[in-house]
């Protein structure tokens, strides 16, 4: 196999013809997402931008913005490009929200402004985007009877944390990912096990097939989270809280974002 055939079936048909994540792109984009965290924490840093709670405030709407792209890409709204499908997309969103913060930064340099006039740049892009959709609206049909196993699922799982939270210390001081993934877990579990959807992630298909369903995904995120906070809070309690801070918000994202994106595919997909 030449080095073009090795991409194309590895990284291209992957998204041309739909068929979710191998192992080989999985790997690759998982390397180029820890050295773009890297690259993105001392670009924060050389601008002095703390990666603090304003910091995460301001850049909700950019964190909405990707799910809200990719969910209008896959019910219609959006042509399907390899800029508007994962990983291509979370990339154009990624750089909407470097270059904002930087066109804002250049302006007002770190100060009380900045973080206010990022998130409501930030809230014009998400604003556009709902326009988008919205306008679209007929290529949309909403599923009520999602809630129904939604809200039941979601309940028992967040409480299942809340447990943890209240019996492990590691849990509670990093709640807000634990919880956020078990969201995630719940919005691919009632996808695949009552609408029919499948996962498009290797490990977690791989996981799915060998145990007949969709419910080992909350114990995937509980094996896979609870290492790496271990490994933050613990074993790297030494280094900067900047970048401890930023590692945290990049798997809250990780979690966040496919999670909407699922909610709403299944939820707009009647």
């Amino acid at each position: 196999m030449g080095l073009y055939e090795f991409f194309y079936r590895y990284f291209v048909a992957p998204i041309k013809y739909n068929e979710g994540y191998n192992a080989v792109n999985t790997l690759v984009y998982a390397l180029i997402l820890g050295i773009a965290v890297i690259l993105l924490y001392e670009m924060l840093k050389k601008m002095k931008v703390r990666v603090d709670e304003r910091f995460f405030l301001a850049l909700v709407p950019y964190i909405l913005l990707g799910p809200l792209m990719r969910s209008a890409t896959d019910l219609g709204a959006l042509p399907r490009t390899y800029l508007t499908v994962s990983p291509g997309g979370y990339f154009v969103i990624a750089s909407f929200a470097i270059a904002s913060l930087f066109v804002v930064w250049r302006h007002v340099r770190p100060g009380e402004e900045l973080y206010p006039l990022y998130r409501d740049f930030g809230w014009v892009l998400v604003g556009g985007m709902l326009f988008v959709m919205l306008i679209n609206w007929e290529k949309f049909s909403v599923r009520w009877g999602y809630f129904k196993y939604f809200i039941p699922a979601l309940t028992i799982s967040e409480a299942f944390i809340w447990l943890l939270a209240r019996k492990f210390e590691l849990v509670r001081n990093n709640r807000v990912i634990f919880y956020t993934h078990f969201y995630d877990a719940t919005t691919t579990f009632v996808g695949i096990q009552f609408f029919g959807f499948w996962e498009q992630h290797v490990l977690a298909r791989w996981l799915i097939d060998s145990f007949g369903t969709p419910a080992v995904m909350y114990l995937e995120k509980l094996l896979i989270i609870t290492p790496v906070v271990y490994i933050l809070d613990r074993l790297m309690e030494e280094e900067d809280p900047d970048l401890i801070n930023f590692v945290k918000l990049a798997i809250f994202i990780l979690g966040f974002g496919p999670g909407t994106r699922n909610l709403l595919i299944t939820l707009l997909s009647g």
